[in-house]
Parts: structure tokens; C-alpha cells; sequence
């Protein structure tokens, strides 16, 4: 997987496709690319902001005052304007933009209980399984995220202060899919060869099941 982390990345956002987008009123998003996306947004889309903007109400006596592109995003973004571009560094608003991609998401790696499911129902039925045989998702999460494509939106930096394991995109189901379950067959058929914890005088009938699924029988 590909990782984006919004400590380090500098979005780079077209100014003319931005002005239209936030002069339109609709809701719209910047992608990690800096693409200018509108809701409603791909199932694939990785947001770095999310928003509508509503013109400031005027009068016939008071003329409205011009807002900047940093007012306009917000105080978490980082905006530089050069020309034709706008550059935006959106790293202090992580906790807004879990919210944002949360729903989009393969697997949820914020909180301190780590990933517990993935999107998708038949490689959630693989962590599901896997678990009988103390094959845990973080270790799935591991060997997904070195093999297969995506991309993981996180934070990380040396200090800890605004970090988050991150967000999990991924390209393939199949591909996913393929890659765990073979995974899963492989160690599960070594620990029932080697570990006397599973031989088959003590495997559980849920354990004879998960055999029976990754076709270890």
C-alpha cells in the first residue's frame, strides 16, 4: 500500500477549479491529489477537506469583506497561494478528516483499539475465522498493508502528539481477499503440523469449521 501521510504531504489544488468549487455553493471536497471532487463523492474518494461555503450575508451599507482561501478552509488548514496553484498542508485537521473518510473506508485503524472489521463481507469473514487460530487483524492488517494496493492515510511523526495508525484504502477486494486467505491457509496448516496446541484430539468445532473454510482439512 501506498502511505499518504498528512504530517508530510503538500496538496497542490488547481486556484480556478477552487474558486468555481467554493463560488458554486455546493458541497465539495479536495481529494489527496488535489483533485476538486462533489458530493456525492466516489466510493474510493480520500478527502483532505470536506465543506460548503456560505457568502457572507450583505447589506445595502456595508459592503462584504473579501475572505481568504485560509478563512474560507479554516484555521487547521496551512494555505500557500502561488499563482495558478494553491498549496495546503492539512496534517492539524486529522481529527475532522477521520470523520470525513471514515464511512469510505476498508478497515479503521484510529483508535486504541485497533482494526476490529473490514468493509468488505468476505474478507471480514477471513478475520472472523482466522481468530480461532489467535490469527488477529492487526496481524491481517500487516501483511495487507505490505501486499497489497492501496493507500493508508495517516499521520506519523517522531512526536506522538498527532499521530493516528490510519485509514485503510484499498484498490482490490479480490486481491485483498486472495492475499489473506492465503495467508491464513498457509500458517494455519503449519500450526496444526508443528504446535501441539492444535492437534486434532483439541481443536474446538468452531476451529474444525475454520479449518474446514480455509480448506486445511
Amino acid at each position: 500500500m501506498k502511505k499518504f501521510n498528512l504530517f508530510k504531504e503538500i496538496i497542490t489544488v488547481d486556484k480556478p477549479e477552487l474558486l468555481k468549487a467554493i463560488n458554486s455553493t455546493r458541497v465539495y471536497g479536495i481529494d489527496i491529489e488535489g483533485n476538486i471532487k462533489y458530493k456525492p463523492f466516489d466510493e474510493n474518494a480520500i478527502l483532505i477537506y470536506e465543506g460548503q461555503h456560505t457568502p457572507t450575508p450583505t447589506t445595502a451599507l456595508i459592503a462584504p469583506k473579501p475572505q481568504t482561501l485560509n478563512e474560507i478552509l479554516g484555521k487547521n488548514y496551512q494555505v500557500v497561494e502561488d499563482d495558478d496553484r494553491v498549496l495546503i498542508k492539512a496534517f492539524a485537521n486529522w481529527q475532522e478528516l477521520i470523520t470525513v473518510n471514515i464511512e469510505r473506508a476498508f478497515y479503521d485503524d484510529t483508535t486504541g483499539d485497533g482494526v476490529d472489521k473490514f468493509a468488505d463481507d468476505d474478507v471480514e469473514e477471513i478475520g472472523w475465522q482466522a481468530t480461532e487460530f489467535n490469527i488477529s487483524y492487526r496481524e491481517l492488517v500487516e501483511i495487507l498493508e505490505s501486499e497489497c494496493s492501496g493507500t493508508l492515510l495517516c499521520i506519523e511523526q517522531e512526536d506522538s502528539t498527532y499521530q493516528f495508525s490510519g485509514l485503510g484504502y484499498i484498490h482490490d477486494n479480490k486481491e485483498v481477499y486472495d492475499v489473506l486467505y492465503g495467508y491464513c491457509q498457509t500458517k494455519i496448516k503449519e500450526l496444526i503440523k508443528n504446535n501441539p496446541d492444535y492437534t486434532k484430539e483439541l481443536l474446538t468445532d468452531d476451529q474444525e469449521d475454520a479449518l474446514e473454510y480455509f480448506k486445511c482439512l
